[in-house]
């Protein structure tokens, strides 16, 4: 009983002391601590778990271009032979139509409508490429146009976005008008 009594004798007289301090600190003392006690809290809510969360992606990064380091770094390649391998990336001339399919088949997939395509064969000067210059206008909502164009540029890594415009007759109305030109990049055997 008397150990009781004693503990709440310190802990009375700690809060007594406490008391005392935080009367001395005043307005500007309170106001400091106050937002030193809040600056540690969003430390340990916000900043630290975020801290916990880049350490991780780092280290998968780490991982990722060690693995890559010990795969690549016994190839070197000369000039030469880094644009050959450029060239043998790019698909043949004759491949056109397969990939144009492709274009509409990924469309057809997001709901996007192709009303109508022009194609424009281009030489490039003084290499062994053929562009093929694409212009087509496609009607469907904003979020269907933004994953066709990131569905056909996932699976056709020859071609290139050129430019986009994009517009809407009324806030109101859904469908967004948007008119693509892309290039599909070939190679001249």
């Amino acid at each position: 009983m008397a150990r009781i009594a004693l503990e709440n004798g310190w802990i009375k007289a700690g809060w007594i002391n406490i008391r005392w301090y935080v009367a001395c600190l005043g307005i500007a003392g309170k106001v400091g601590v106050g937002l030193i006690v809040l600056a540690l809290l969003f430390w340990m809510t916000a900043v630290l778990p975020q801290q916990q969360i880049l350490q991780a992606l780092q280290d998968k990064v780490e991982g990722m271009q060690l693995t890559q380091s010990d795969a690549i770094g016994s190839i070197v390649l000369d000039d030469d032979q880094a644009l050959q391998l450029f060239y043998d990336f790019l698909p043949q001339n004759g491949a056109a139509p397969y990939w144009i399919n492709i274009l509409d088949q990924i469309a057809e997939e997001n709901g996007v409508a192709l009303n109508r395509s022009d194609y424009r064969l281009q030489l490039e000067k003084e290499s062994r490429l053929l562009r093929y210059e694409i212009k087509f206008p496609i009607s469907g909502t904003y979020p269907q146009i933004r994953a066709f164009i990131a569905s056909i540029l996932q699976a056709v890594p020859a071609l290139a976005l050129t430019n986009i415009d994009i517009k809407r007759e009324t806030v109101a109305l859904g469908q967004v008008e948007a008119r693509l030109g892309m290039a599909l990049y070939l190679r001249d055997d």
